[in-house]
């Protein structure tokens, strides 16, 4: 019979229904449910029957079983627990082969209760029947009806559809029944449909939702289109294509179109499984029914090709002087045909839109949104005369907004393919207009690198159909400053577009490029001082990224950090180095250093003077005139160009295989030494040029960090070249008040220093600088009242001095004394000069005050350091010291200066964490002794020694802790944190809580609102960055047994840090993670200690056999402390532990992870 159209009703002949063949006896037990028809009992199964349903292939087993009665069907037992019986009975008997260990009794449900759980390493805990997961499978044994001629690899997608195809024309209702059990079959269910439920349309809604009521009791959570386990052979693809290629082949051979009823009975079932509750039911439907509507797209598009070429046929036999009119005619009739069946697709497209596609495109599972967005883009591809629309390609402009990484990510996808073709520009110029906020806004803002990157990508892709507004483009552009590597990388190409097009449109200002190229003479390659048409190009990509830094240094609007809240300026890296390889790869004229140079160092003043001829080439050099600011931009690019000229040459060594072959390594060799050569010329000649201006200044003395110095000693140049360079640097370091042009060349020292051939060139200028400014501090420190800013900058620079070399002989040296006249105060030593200012200064509230204060406490504990490592050399050496040195007068100023500030004032802060480094720099000489000589036969030395490791005395504890408390309580507050309810033992609090911003962000604009964030996130990093440095000193402290070991309130300052542990951040927890206490394997022998005054082992302890809570185990930590050692072997225990906690919890894990999975695999997540 033939399958009906589901619309219309459907009236059953009972004489042309298949009879079955086989002879059976009268099914009385069949007629006690009224519901079940003959039907029903020789089809594949049905969801009304109360067994489950079996394949095809199973038919002579179901006869077999049918003839059985019902008391013998219920007490054979079924397939599945035949199964299980087997299994059983083979672990059993593998059990009796072997012997039992002794833990098998275990493994016996019910036969153990434990009180308590055994230890991670030891036995495991008692066996627990694992409740088995809901999955169906999917293997290829199990595999039948049209599921195996599919899945099975036998036959691929086409031949299945068409011998599907052959199959519905012989019988459409039994082939349409096992489509339908193949969608289901697809979904995970398996149950199954029958040939009465495909021939009553009208109950297609009330079966599926039996089906779907089987199928969630259940429980099976995990199903075909989304499983990874291993055997199945169900394939997305496989799947996907059987479908197209079953509507293919249907339009291929008519069916299509002469039997409408097939394309609707399948929607009917697919689109109704597509709005179930259960998500298999509807993701394998809302799959099946996009791929089909994507074949009807290219049947559609097949369509309309032939229509055209029809029509074409059809005015070319019009046009002919003898006109065949019937094969006019016949094309004609061809015409109409076509725009017949181009008329039913276009109904089932829209159908399949309206009743799919809309509902699904906003599911709430992020993988059905995702293959809504791919099969739209699909559609609007290849059927753009339907679907490229307004009101179609809206819904990918809504998607952009998705919370789902992926789902943006497909429709960036798909809009980056609409894009690429140029004809579809006119047809998305409106939703461009509309959608283009949301595009600059993903591409800035998104979370994800991927997104943002392809973005880019699809911007660029709109820029050059000239559909951005210049405001965007300079958006997109200022991410060559991104700190996300793929961002820069995306945003090169735009923007090297930007430069180019700002060149291009001055060069048409210039009179165009042959102008440029009469004005312009051609140079040599090694010509870098003469102008060239690259200079132009340099000049735009330099006014293009001063307009994109806005913010100059990008911390001018913030104030400066002090004292020990600064950051150096020289270990960080600028947004320009940053960016360096995405500029470079877009503009190459950037890469090449030595043009950059040349137009650096290139003198403009005569074309200043020459500025109102009208000489082109006066013209030209008069645009190619740099400001200060660009400047400074280009310097900034000359060191990224330079570094990545020798990361390239170093590169370059391998080849695409990694193999090194020696030219490779003769020609990157020869590289590297030209670069040196070349940057240390150029060096002294920036120097002399840009010495003068902070920003400049600290660029050009970045380049010498770069400069390789053994291949410049390998050379053989003369050495009183490079002792040039070094006169300039030291020049910058004396005359520059910048700290950072101060801090860049001190740098320059201390890489000067690292060569050895150079160290004793380095050293005699070093040993200049200390002459030079330790007479300026003593000229200064004579004056009654000197300037504060001044005296401040010679501070600085002794402190930055003494942290580069040796400055114990300088700071306890007397002065020479020149005149007769010469005051008392001239012949004081530095380090007296430092301790004066300290007190002096301590109270005073100014900025510059403070910040002299903490560079001169600076500078002392660089001198303390100094003293302490030639403590040890002399120790090591077994010499005796000569002096030793006296820090009370030193611990008592800064305790002053404590005492006179509020506790988180930053030059409080600065002076604590001093205190706590000078008691802290003494400890690691604990163990350190020297043996007895017959000069020091009492053991005096060793006394002197031991009397400089002190703790810190109880008053300054409670200002440590003081402090620490205003630093937590700032950042928590700043963080929005909650911290743990105080004690009743701890200290009052005393600091006020910050005030609330009453600023209101609402009415600020854009440009307002970023830099009121940006300040607030600036001053959260900073009170991070103070807590975690102030409480590492403390921590440094307690672990060299300098603080918080004696008294009636010992461990009190311990217990007190650690509060707060897992509230404050990681950062804050990695830095107390060194207090706790070292764990060893239980695996591993610990190894006797041995004491320094007997040879004798240490018995182990006993092990309790009572159990421990982490409790005990917190109050075991706070009685006994291991950590005997000086710092260094704490920090290296401490690390070491780390490492052993790490393997020890993998261990753990191994040991109690299967029990843990057992029970983990019951927490699934279904619909």
């Amino acid at each position: 019979m033939e399958l009906s159209n589901p619309t219309t009703p459907i009236s059953v002949d009972a004489t042309s229904r298949r009879k079955s063949r086989r002879n059976v006896q009268k099914p009385v037990f069949y007629q006690q449910d009224p519901k079940v028809s003959i039907g029903s009992v020789t089809s594949n199964g049905s969801g009304k029957r109360k067994r489950a349903a079996q394949p095809e292939a199973t038919v002579d087993a179901e006869i077999s079983s049918d003839e059985t009665s019902p008391d013998e069907e219920e007490s054979d037992p079924d397939e599945e627990e035949l199964k299980e019986q087997r299994r059983r009975a083979t672990s059993t008997k593998k059990s009796q082969n072997r012997p039992a260990p002794k833990r098998s009794k275990i493994l016996t449900a019910g036969t153990t209760n434990l009180v308590m759980r055994p230890a991670s390493n030891g036995v495991k805990r008692a066996f627990k029947p694992r409740k088995p997961r809901a999955r169906q499978n999917f293997s290829r044994d199990e595999a039948t009806g049209l599921y195996a001629d599919i899945f099975s690899q036998s036959q691929s997608p086409d031949e299945a559809a068409v011998e599907w195809i052959s199959r519905y024309d012989d019988h459409n209702a039994n082939a349409m029944c096992d489509l339908i059990n193949l969608v289901l079959k697809c979904t995970g269910c398996g149950s199954q449909v029958d040939v009465h439920d495909i021939e009553d349309p009208d109950n297609a809604t009330s079966k599926l939702t039996d089906l779907q009521e089987e199928y969630q009791a259940q429980n099976i959570t995990d199903y075909p289109l989304i499983s990874k386990a291993r055997g199945t052979t169900f394939s997305r693809v496989t799947m996907i294509g059987f479908f197209q290629s079953l509507v293919e082949s249907a339009h291929a051979s008519g069916l299509l179109y002469s039997d409408i009823a097939l394309i609707e009975n399948i929607q009917l079932w697919v689109t109704t499984m597509s709005s179930s509750g259960i998500r298999p039911f509807r993701h394998t439907a809302t799959v099946i029914s996009l791929a089909i509507a994507s074949a009807l797209c290219g049947i559609m598009k097949e369509i309309v090709e032939s229509t055209a070429s029809t029509m074409r046929q059809k005015e070319g036999e019009q046009k002919k002087k003898s006109v065949n009119k019937g094969r006019v005619a016949a094309l004609q009739e061809k015409v109409n045909d076509t725009e017949k069946k181009k008329d039913l697709v276009e109904g089932w497209l829209r159908d399949v839109f309206d009743t799919v596609f809309i509902h699904r495109y906003r599911d709430v599972d992020p993988k059905i949104r995702v293959d809504c967005a791919a099969a739209l883009g699909t559609w609007i591809a290849t059927c753009p005369d339907i679907f490229f629309e307004g009101q179609y390609l809206r819904y990918l402009g809504w998607v952009l907004s998705d919370a789902s990484a992926p789902t943006r990510a497909e429709v960036v996808r798909q809009l980056v393919r609409l894009y690429k073709n140029k004809d579809n520009v006119g047809r998305l110029r409106a939703f461009t207009e509309r959608f283009r906020p949301r595009m600059v806004e993903m591409a800035t803002r998104d979370a994800e690198p991927t997104i943002r990157a392809s973005t880019i990508e699809l911007l660029d892709m709109i820029r050059e159909v000239g559909l951005l507004e210049p405001d965007d483009i300079d958006t997109i552009g200022q991410l060559i400053f991104d700190s996300e590597p793929r961002v820069r990388k995306a945003v090169a190409g735009f923007f090297a577009e930007n430069i180019s097009d700002l060149f291009e449109s001055v060069v048409e200002e210039l009179g165009g490029e042959d102008t440029l190229d009469e004005v312009v003479a051609e140079v040599a390659d090694d010509d870098y001082d003469n102008p060239r048409i690259a200079w132009l190009k340099l000049k735009c990509l330099a006014e293009v990224l001063r307009s994109y830094d806005k913010d100059g240094d990008g911390e001018s609007r913030y104030e400066r950090p002090q004292a020990a809240d600064y950051v150096s300026a020289f270990a960080l890296e600028s947004r320009y180095a940053m960016s360096a390889r995405s500029i470079c790869e877009g503009v190459p004229e950037a890469k090449d250093w030595e043009v950059v140079a040349g137009y650096l160092l290139y003198d403009h003043s005569s074309t200043l003077a020459k500025a109102a001829t009208d000489d082109s080439l006066q013209i030209f050099k008069l645009r190619c005139q740099l400001d200060e600011k660009e400047e400074s931009v280009l310097l900034e690019v000359l060191g990224a160009a330079v570094k990545l000229r020798l990361t390239e040459a170093i590169e370059s060594e391998a080849d695409k295989k990694g193999k090194k072959t020696k030219a490779r390594k003769d020609e990157s060799r020869e590289i590297q030494e030209s670069t040196a050569l070349h940057l240390a010329q150029i060096i002294p000649r920036l120097l002399r040029k840009f010495g003068a201006s902070p920003s400049t200044s600290s660029a050009v003395l970045r380049l010498e960090h770069i400069l390789d110095l053994e291949v410049f000693q390998e050379l053989r140049r003369d050495s009183r070249e490079y002792a040039s360079l070094l006169d300039d640097v030291s020049k910058q370091f004396l005359t520059h008040a910048d700290h950072d042009v101060i801090a860049e060349a001190k740098t320059t020292l201390l890489h000067a220093r690292g060569c050895e051939d150079l160290e004793e060139v380095t050293d005699s200028k070093l040993q200049e600088l200390w002459e030079d400014t330790v007479g300026t501090l003593r000229q200064q420190a004579r004056t009654k009242s000197p300037q504060i800013s001044s005296l401040a900058n010679t501070v600085r620079r002794v402190s930055d001095l003494a942290s580069i070399s040796d400055c114990v002989e300088i700071f306890e040296a007397e002065p020479r004394t020149s005149t007769k006249g010469a005051s008392k105060a001239t012949s004081t030593k530095v380090y007296e000069i430092l301790l004066g200012l300290i007190r002096d200064y301590g109270s005073e509230e100014d900025s510059d005050s403070a910040t002299m204060v903490s560079d001169a406490m600076r500078s002392l504990i660089f001198y303390y350091m100094w003293v302490v490592r030639s403590l040890k050399e002399m120790i090591e050496r077994k010499e005796s010291p000569k002096d030793i040195p006296n820090f009370i007068a030193f611990s008592a100023t800064v305790q002053g200066v404590i005492n006179s500030r509020p506790k988180l004032d930053n030059l409080c802060v600065t002076a604590t964490g001093t205190l706590l480094d000078l008691h802290t720099l003494f400890a690691p000489l604990r163990n350190l002794s020297l043996p007895p000589s017959k000069e020091d036969l009492d053991g005096s030395a060793n006394g002197a020694i031991a009397s400089l490791i002190q703790e810190i005395p109880r008053k300054p504890q409670e200002t440590i802790l003081a402090c620490f408390l205003a630093l937590e309580k700032n950042y928590a507050q700043k963080a929005k944190r909650n911290l743990e309810p105080p004690a009743d033992d701890d200290p009052p609090d005393d600091l006020e809580s910050e005030p609330e911003d009453s600023s209101d962000d609402d009415n600020d604009d854009g440009e307002e609102l970023t830099r009121r964030t940006q300040y607030r996130q600036h001053e959260l990093l900073l009170a991070e960055k103070r807590l975690c440095e102030f409480t590492a000193k403390i921590v440094l402290a307690l672990l060299g047994q300098v603080l918080d070991t004696s008294g009636p309130k010992k461990g009190m300052l311990r217990k007190r840090v650690l509060r707060n542990k897992g509230k404050l951040g990681s950062n804050f927890k990695d830095v107390l993670g060194y207090l706790d206490e070292p764990k060893t394997k239980k695996s591993q022998k610990a190894k006797p200690k041995i004491t320094m005054k007997e040879g004798t082992k240490e018995k182990p302890p006993e092990k309790s056999n009572a159990l421990v809570t982490e409790d005990d185990d917190e109050d075991e930590e706070e009685a006994e402390s291991p950590f005997e050692n000086d710092i260094e072997q704490d920090l290296r225990r401490t690390s070491l532990d780390v490492e052993n906690e790490e393997g020890r919890a993998a261990e753990e894990h191994e040991g109690i992870g299967g029990a843990e999975e057992l029970e983990g695999d019951d927490d699934i997540m279904g619909d």
